[in-house]
């Protein structure tokens, strides 16, 4: 009874083990090995291989102990020998003796000439009903050996296996998903932001594309400048996946969002107890951006105790924590945007001077959307169809006055205002067309460009009537008995309304 005591207990801490072994890494080669070492250590079993069923149903050895080379490289097919029957059969076998068993291949264990009669165990790693292998173990010949409390006990540790392959099988799959993914998007991005897409084909924006053609390739620092709403972020885009560096980070901050007190510590990062709150490490962007690029937007904002760490790792390209001493080599593709005039902060003293210097290597001006008026219908188009789609709206187009207003207006917000001016237009239309009474108020009155003057309620009326009118002609290709119809009225009041308003009807036949 004692010994059947002590033969359980260390059963038990045998599988406590084990389940340690396989818990404790996600390299399932390695906790296998661990597994089939404690096997020898605690319960004699001084051969073992653990054999796992691959997508092609060949089986090969994925784990071993004191099995050679040669017979590592070991595989069975399905049925083949007895490690091929247990996989096929799902049902371990027994063998007492080795030695008169002529169905032990002998492939990987090598067991002839061996002086001790051994006795060989297989047994099934399966979940539920599905077979994933087998484990075999040599063990030397005992006349009474209890084999079937063996096997049981073997089943257990088979069962925890069993859940390890499941889990790096799990592991393997999320990981090609998320690899795949990975690829997709980036290839997303490549395509959104390859500048022959973007959206404008003016003067100004045609020297654009060229200059990010010219410095895409290249490893050289480039200063965005242009007024806020401009797509100076898009640009940062286009240089980066237009890049061999397409395939790693591309890291945004924003220094005018961040205050002064947190701008440092979001570029170099800091270790823990650096500060009150600093409870653990922090990577910083440079360190997050390694090997692909920086964005630094309004760099203007950038505090001068800031700028002088910022040359220095431009310079030097090399930075430390906060909280440590520890030199950290970095290789980052520095991109930087600002609204403001850095001439006239250098002159006032609040922009460094070599720091400019530095920036101004490469620099592409963006011009504004009052001087791109070519580009607007292009940019109003692409926004339609984006938040028509977005909002599960029907609207086939914009009508002329409307068009108009869009093209006498002067867009102090540039294309960022021109999208919020789309979007809002496409929540409010009940209809398939955006009239002018869509557009936002500022529009309408253009108070701030001085185009269009404030209307009055029957100024305002007079607006919608001709603009109505003129949608239904442009519907109708200039013929006004359609016209009519369509607007539920008659020939002769719209021919008395097109002569009232002087509008061409000719201009809607092309």
């Amino acid at each position: 009874m004692r010994d059947t005591g002590s033969n359980e207990a260390r059963k038990l801490a045998t599988l406590v083990e084990v389940s340690q072994a396989l818990s404790g890494t996600l390299n399932l080669k390695h906790s296998l090995h661990r597994v089939l070492e404690i096997l020898e250590r605690r319960q004699s079993m001084f051969r073992s291989a653990v054999t796992l069923l691959r997508p092609d149903s060949e089986l090969h050895i994925v784990a071993s102990n004191r099995i050679t080379v040669e017979g590592q490289r070991a595989q069975y097919r399905m049925g083949e020998g007895v490690t091929g029957r247990v996989v096929e059969s799902g049902k371990p076998v027994i063998i007492p003796q080795v030695s008169r068993e002529p169905m032990l291949l002998n492939r990987a264990a090598m067991r002839k000439g061996l002086k001790d009669e051994l006795s060989y165990i297989c047994v099934p790693i399966k979940i539920g009903r599905k077979i994933l292998g087998a484990l075999g173990i040599d063990l030397k010949f005992k006349k009474d050996r209890d084999y079937d409390r063996i096997v049981k006990f073997l089943s257990v540790v088979t069962s925890m296996i069993a859940q390890a392959v499941t889990v790096e099988h799990f592991v393997e799959s999320e990981t090609k998903k998320l690899v795949a993914e990975n690829i997709h998007l980036r290839e997303e991005l490549r395509e959104r932001y390859d500048f022959s897409n973007m959206v404008g084909n003016s003067g100004g924006m045609r020297q654009v594309y060229e200059q990010i053609s010219q410095v895409a390739g290249t490893n050289t620092s480039v200063l965005i400048r242009g007024e806020s709403g401009t797509g100076k972020e898009l640009i940062a885009h286009a240089i980066h996946y237009n890049s061999p560096r397409a395939d790693k980070p591309f890291v945004k901050v924003s220094c005018a969002a961040l205050p002064e007190t947190l701008i440092e510590s979001e570029l170099f990062g800091y270790e823990k107890g650096a500060f009150t709150g600093a409870m653990s490490r922090k990577l910083g962007r440079f360190e997050l951006a390694e090997g692909g690029t920086l964005f630094l937007d309004e760099i203007g904002d950038l505090n001068l105790t800031t700028q002088i760490k910022l040359l220095r790792v431009i310079q030097e390209r090399e930075f430390e924590r906060l909280g440590s001493t520890q030199t950290i080599k970095i290789k980052v593709r520095l991109i930087a945007a600002t609204n403001k005039d850095l001439e006239s902060a250098i002159a006032d003293g609040t922009f460094r001077d070599d720091l400019y210097y530095r920036l101004n290597v490469f620099t592409i001006f963006v011009p504004p959307l009052r001087e791109r008026k070519p580009d607007i219908m292009a940019l109003t188009d692409f926004f339609l169809e984006k938040y028509t789609k977005e909002h599960s709206k029907n609207i086939k187009r914009i009508a002329t006055p409307a068009i108009d207003m869009l093209m006498s207006y002067h867009w102090p917000g540039n294309v960022r205002e021109l999208e919020n001016a789309v979007e809002r237009s496409v929540l409010v239309c009940d209809g398939n067309v955006i009239h002018a009474h869509h557009l936002p108020p500022t529009l309408q009155t253009a108070e701030e460009s001085g185009t269009i003057g404030r209307m009055s309620l029957e100024e305002s009326i007079t607006s919608y009537e001709k603009d109505l009118i003129q949608d239904a002609l442009k519907t109708t290709r200039g013929n006004r008995r359609k016209a009519a119809r369509l607007l539920g009225s008659t020939e002769r009041v719209i021919n008395y309304k097109v002569k009232k308003y002087a509008i061409d009807c000719s201009r809607f036949r092309k």
